[in-house]
């Protein structure tokens, strides 16, 4: 009985052993806290430091010259590249959009099959390709094989290339969110499967539709790589010619007059990122205001 009396007295409460675990939780979620903390900090602060560089230098960079004037070797304005952004983006979306959304409404509405999966994964494999590798393909048969060189349309075909499969899959995805019930609702309607699609469940996925649309312009205006193996670099405008003439863009001139040893270039390179960063937090307040509305 002694020795039954002493065991039961070594064994902890249950009591004591709820306490212990919980202890041990709190210690566990402090240095989680502490963990996410530092790992924000590590994360914020860098960025924090680039874009107060960028915005604050590109800011007093911005004149009336920068949007009036071309680009006169490491000097003038950025007239030229601003036009051959809009231009070669635009172009981008002009062939990628079409693409993309019916690619999308094929996946989200027939693509179970074995073809569907194929489609869906080479979309997948073409977002996780290096843009350098794209650009260096379309350069090798854009602007060698075809001999269009450097210009325009092979700079907008590249970017197109590159994002179709965003919009496909923001396609995919808006138009499964949409309820059965609205197909069925077409069908008891008595309209057409062409007609369910395109008249009832794609403009109720259009917000989804447009985000992704936004998001690739976004993507495609902050590129640089490609389009150096593509589009090249002219310091005068655009003629209107698509091929056999290189167009100008603002992320060349990031990428090349940052690395000049004169402060007009510098200038000219601050102006473009600020330029570059204003247009792409244009474009995602856009999209987060269409992904209000679709919620």
């Amino acid at each position: 009985m002694s020795s039954l009396a002493s065991s039961r007295d070594v064994l902890p409460s249950p009591a004591e052993g709820v306490l212990r675990v919980s202890r041990k939780r709190r210690v566990d979620a402090v240095l989680f806290g502490i963990f996410c903390a530092i790992s924000f900090v590590l994360v914020v602060v860098p960025l924090a430091d680039i874009l107060w560089t960028v915005l604050s230098r590109g800011a007093r960079a911005l004149n009336l010259t920068v949007f009036t004037q071309v680009t006169n070797g490491i000097s003038g304005g950025l007239l030229n590249a601003i036009e051959g952004t809009l231009v070669l983006s635009g172009g981008a979306l002009l062939f990628a959009a079409p693409v993309g959304v019916i690619t999308g409404i094929y996946l989200a509405e027939y693509g179970e099959g074995a073809w569907g999966r194929s489609v869906r994964f080479l979309a997948d494999v073409l977002t996780g390709v290096p843009s350098i590798v794209l650009g260096y393909f379309s350069y090798v048969t854009l602007v060698e094989g075809l001999g269009w060189q450097f210009s325009a349309l092979a700079g907008a075909l590249t970017l197109a290339l590159m994002i179709v499969p965003y919009i496909a899959r923001f396609t995919e995805l808006a138009m499964r969110q949409n309820p059965a019930s609205l197909r069925e609702a077409g069908y008891a309607l008595g309209c057409k499967e062409h007609q369910v699609v395109f008249k009832i469940l794609l403009p109720a996925a259009r917000s989804g539709v447009i985000t992704g649309v936004l998001l690739s312009l976004a993507i495609s205006v902050g590129e640089t790589a490609p389009l150096i193996y593509t589009a090249g670099w002219s310091n005068y405008l655009w003629n209107g010619q698509l091929t056999r003439e290189p167009i100008g863009y603002l992320t060349y001139v990031i990428w090349s007059f940052i690395n000049q040893p004169f402060a007009s270039a510098h200038a000219l390179a601050y102006a473009a990122a600020f330029l570059v960063i204003a247009v792409v937090l244009v474009i995602n307040i856009a999209t987060r205001i269409f992904l209000r509305k679709r919620l």
